[in-house]
Order: structure tokens, then C-alpha cells, then sequence
């Protein structure tokens, strides 16, 4: 549905007034470049300082990477997510979110590019256990997406409910498969 110029949705669905400043076109790419670049160097100090607590509390990197770095580096994706739900823009979450894990993939051509090497012959067996588990949790989604089915547990989504078991089983046996530490 289309809404009229400066106005957004309410808690409620119903119309309320834009009281966001005006900005230009320049101004707000700019903004946009700015916080792009902050976010990037952001992940960098992520990843150096999780490297760290990962060696420091004995836990191996795969295991510390694709849960607690996992969990740090989803939280733009989580406040775009609930900014957008808010304000009623369903479309711009499910593309933020699902437009990601499009995305990140083409991230191996870059480290292919920058590393002269093939990156993915190098994958551990974690690796490739945790790429099923993204499709998996995907596949999931995807299926709720398509059939869009109304019943619910616990105040959510049968689509999330099985995510949210699939990953704790998921993450369960990466720790199995890891060994731990």
C-alpha cells in the first residue's frame, strides 16, 4: 500500500505526521557512506577482538565466531529489522535480513580476488556444516513465506518456532562436531 508523502505508520496502522528533518539526496548518502565505513571498521575490531576472547576463554574460533560474532555483527540487521516493522515496512526487513544472506556468499569471490587462492577448498567440515544449517534455517522461512501458515506457538510463527529449535539443535551439534574447545 502507498502512503502520502510524509507520513508514516503509527503503532497502530494509522497515519501520523513525518517529523523527520529533510535532508538532501548528497547529505544522506553521505551519512550513509560514513556509517558504512564506521560499520566496516567496526567488524574489523569485532573480529580481532573475538579472536582474542575466543583464545582467552579456550573456546575454538568456529564455535565463538558463529555465535557470539554472529549474534555482534547481526545487530544492524536487527535494529533495521525492528525499525522497519515498526514503521510498518515489512518489505525492507525481509529484504534487509534475506538480502544479506544473498549476499554474504559473493563475499568469497572478494576474499577469492584479495587472497589470489580458491577459499572454499579450504573449508572445514564446521564450515560446511554450518552452510547446511543457514540453508536449512532458509529453507525454513522460505516455506513460510510461500504457504504462510496462521498457526502459531508460544505468540510466534510455526516458521519461527522450528527455527528457533532447529538452530539450538544446529548449534548443538556444531559444538558436538567442534569438539568444544
Amino acid at each position: 500500500k502507498g502512503r502520502a508523502p510524509g507520513t508514516l505508520m503509527g503503532q497502530r496502522g494509522d497515519m501520523t505526521k513525518d517529523t523527520t528533518q529533510q535532508w538532501s539526496t548528497t547529505r544522506v548518502i553521505v551519512v550513509f557512506l560514513i556509517a558504512a565505513i564506521i560499520t566496516l571498521i567496526a567488524g574489523v575490531v569485532l573480529e580481532e577482538s573475538g579472536n582474542d576472547i575466543a583464545t582467552h576463554i579456550g573456546l575454538s574460533g568456529v564455535l565463538f565466531g558463529s555465535t557470539v560474532l554472529a549474534a555482534a555483527t547481526s545487530l544492524p540487521e536487527l535494529s533495521t529489522g525492528l525499525a522497519s516493522v515498526k514503521a510498518g515496512a515489512y518489505n525492507l526487513a525481509f529484504s534487509d535480513i534475506f538480502g544479506g544472506n544473498a549476499f554474504l556468499p559473493v563475499l568469497f569471490l572478494l576474499a577469492n580476488l584479495l587472497s589470489g587462492q580458491a577459499v572454499l577448498p579450504e573449508a572445514k567440515n564446521t564450515d560446511i556444516y554450518l552452510a547446511g544449517l543457514g540453508i536449512l534455517l532458509t529453507v525454513i522461512y522460505i516455506y513460510g513465506l510461500i504457504f504462510r501458515p496462521r498457526r502459531q506457538i508460544l505468540h510466534m510463527g510455526i516458521d519461527s518456532f522450528l527455527v528457533i529449535i532447529v538452530y539450538a539443535v544446529g548449534i548443538g551439534g556444531l559444538f558436538a562436531i567442534a569438539g568444544g574447545g
